[in-house]
């Protein structure tokens, strides 16, 4: 494979599997600067469009099935790039993020609070988010860091919510 598809994959990279496709966001992997940010982000219209026509229950389960589909789709995506935690990967990001706007509380500021945690923790990734990336090096394991770093976000707007009640 030629090493300008792991450094810039291209449209036609993504749309030659749909792996590639659903592993890069939909094509949010694409841009170039800050890429999981985007990805990110790429929850937010998902969430919206979503949350009013699904039940808890199935929204939750939804979860659960775009986190296998991720599994699969970054662990196809990494092997043809040669790399298996590509920056431009951003399904991990998308998932974990509908995960934690699913527990935010509503209002746009405790969304943009969520985010703003989230990418902290994705970009910092404290102890054992770092562990669970270099342990598992496959499509799980791009998935999962980004699911422990949905936990600490949680966390943090838990007691956030506590202290200001």
């Amino acid at each position: 494979m030629p090493a300008d598809l792991v450094l810039r994959p291209s449209w036609r990279f993504l749309l030659r599997r749909p792996a590639h496709f659903i592993a890069f966001g939909f094509g949010a992997g694409l841009i170039r600067v800050a890429p999981g940010t985007w990805g990110t982000l790429l929850a937010l219209p998902l969430y919206w469009l979503l949350i009013p026509e699904v039940g808890a229950i199935e929204y939750l389960l939804m979860i659960v099935v775009l986190f296998a589909l991720g599994v699969w789709a970054c662990d196809v995506t990494g092997r043809a790039l040669g790399v298996m935690d590509h920056g431009g990967m951003v399904w991990d990001e998308t998932v974990a993020f509908l995960l934690v706007l699913f527990f935010v509380p509503a209002g746009l500021q405790w969304q943009a609070l969520a985010f703003l945690a989230f990418r902290l923790f994705d970009i910092l990734k404290p102890p054992p988010i770092r562990y669970y990336e270099r342990t598992f090096r496959n499509g799980f394991g791009v998935m999962l860091d980004d699911l422990v770093a949905a936990f600490y976000t949680l966390l943090v707007l838990a007691v956030t919510t506590r202290l200001l009640d």
